[in-house]
């Protein structure tokens, strides 16, 4: 284990490229079906293969995505795009190469904001976004010694995230992906999911002394299937590339996988001498021109972004960061509150209840807000039912809402009357009921007097009881004190 001291020598240079697999319903250059889960190798066409004689042609909509990509992180949009063949040879790539794109990628630059755990907010720039398509999948079946191989998912569109070296911990690298996650989700170009591999991460971890110019040799590490991985997969190889520097052993560029039972890296391959992929022009495809009008069109179909809306939320309904953080992590929640706060003007309640009772019941019957049985008017009418008085949340919450789940007819208001549950709020109603507690409690109402001012809870939870709690606490309070006081 290695001590602070040698630890706080050294600064930690990661890169990450993530590759995102687009929401297309057919593939990259070809008409094949992109559904997950069917069965092996039943999605391919002689196109896919690259039969002689075939020719591939440009999914529209994956460069549209891949454009709205490049337009959430400001990336300058490249108009004239050349696709490359990557040349190389993998049992799951059945065309010997890979349509990519190399010296143009559609967007260039760019940046992705996040925020950190301790509140503080960095943004990681990006080199570049290109579009290119997936390889089929290697298949290891327990007990067999075969490799078999699923051509399903070649040819799968995909584009690829590339950050500069601009992470320097795995909290950062953590952020960075939850907001690419959360980017990929709000555009609905790619459904973000780690464990069906539609989004999948390769990190590029270097070390070099703090204050030195020159980045160490980098280490790639593959094989990561969440983000906790990632981050543990940084964090093992910060110490183990430290381990060597301290000891005098020269740093291997070379690719690693990641044993997620141990949270440790194995070489897998030397990186030492650069692969020739053999990059040449795509013969069978003629340049994608982005043309302005093009272009305009997908500005004008972007959505709110994740990062709009969290300061939206802060800034206009002068939410907490914390409850625009966690109401902005899924964008149909987002966009939930957002049509409940047209309905209401107290965002504050309308986030406790989104983030209190809304949440805690998708979660426990693990539902999507789109299953959720109370419309955002509805919610708004029992807010504004505490608001005026007339309910106490505790009524609110206890009493009518589990009735809501259940009756998707009557408002919060009928209800509540059909329960009898409406507060009282006049005094001379409320009045008889305090009389009442304050003298069969005369000895607390003595020790109240001499300065035993914590016990006005027991006379308030005292009169709740008697008016079965339908006196409104403010109106109770009150007479209270001044009964007490006088």
């Amino acid at each position: 284990m290695l001590s602070a001291e040698i630890k706080n020598k050294y600064e930690l240079v990661v890169g990450l490229e993530v590759h995102a697999q687009l929401l297309t319903q057919s593939k990259m250059y070809a008409a094949d079906s992109t559904e997950f889960g069917n069965l092996p190798n039943t999605q391919v066409s002689v196109i896919t293969l690259g039969h002689p004689g075939t020719l591939p042609k440009v999914n529209r909509k994956a460069v549209e995505y891949a454009m709205k990509m490049g337009l959430a992180c400001n990336s300058n949009i490249t108009r004239t795009n050349i696709f490359a063949r990557k040349n190389y040879f993998y049992p799951d790539l059945p065309k010997g190469y890979q349509i990519t794109q190399d010296k143009g990628p559609i967007c260039v630059g760019g940046e992705v904001p996040i925020t950190l755990p301790d509140g503080s907010q960095k943004s990681i720039a990006l080199t570049r976004i290109h579009m290119e398509e997936d390889a089929g999948k290697s298949m290891h079946l327990a007990g067999e010694v075969d490799t078999l191989v699923d051509f399903n998912r070649a040819g799968v569109p995909l584009i690829e995230i590339v950050s500069e070296p601009d992470i320097r911990s795995s909290d950062e690298a953590y952020a960075y992906l939850v907001e690419i996650k959360k980017l990929v989700r709000y555009l609905e170009i790619c459904d973000g999911n780690m464990e069906e591999g539609s989004l999948r991460c390769d990190a590029n971890i270097s070390v070099r002394l703090k204050g030195a110019k020159e980045y160490g040799k980098k280490v790639e590490v593959k094989n990561m299937n969440s983000f906790r991985n990632v981050a543990r997969a940084i964090e093992h190889e910060f110490e183990r590339q430290i381990e060597l520097i301290e000891a005098g052993v020269e740093i291997i560029s070379e690719t690693r996988t990641f044993d997620a039972t141990t949270g440790t890296t194995s070489g897998m391959r030397t990186k030492e001498d650069l692969n020739d992929y053999r990059y040449f022009p795509e013969p069978d495809l003629s340049p994608v021109i982005i043309s302005e009008e093009w272009l305009s069109s997908v500005k004008e179909s972007m959505p709110a972004l994740p990062r709009q809306l969290y300061n939206k939320f802060v800034r206009e309904y002068g939410l907490p960061e914390y409850d625009a953080g966690v109401l902005t992590d899924s964008k149909e929640i987002a966009l939930y509150f957002e049509e409940l706060c047209s309905l209401t003007n107290n965002y504050k309640a309308a986030s406790n209840w989104m983030m209190g009772p809304v949440k805690s019941y998708l979660n426990e019957l693990t539902l999507h807000i789109a299953d959720f049985p109370i419309g955002p008017r509805r919610l708004a009418e029992l807010i504004d039912l505490v608001d005026q008085g007339k309910v106490s949340f505790s009524v609110a919450s206890q009493k009518i809402y589990p009735i809501l789940l259940e009756d998707r007819l009557k408002t919060p208001l009928e209800i509540a009357q059909a329960q009898n549950l409406i507060q009282e709020s006049d005094e001379d109603s409320i009045k008889p009921f305090v009389e009442s507690v304050l003298a069969e409690n005369p000895a607390k109402v003595a020790e109240y007097k001499s300065g035993k001012k914590g016990l006005m809870g027991m006379f308030m939870g005292q009169v709740m009881k008697k008016s079965q709690g339908k006196a409104d606490p403010k109106v109770a309070t009150k007479i209270l004190t001044e009964l007490l006081d006088n």
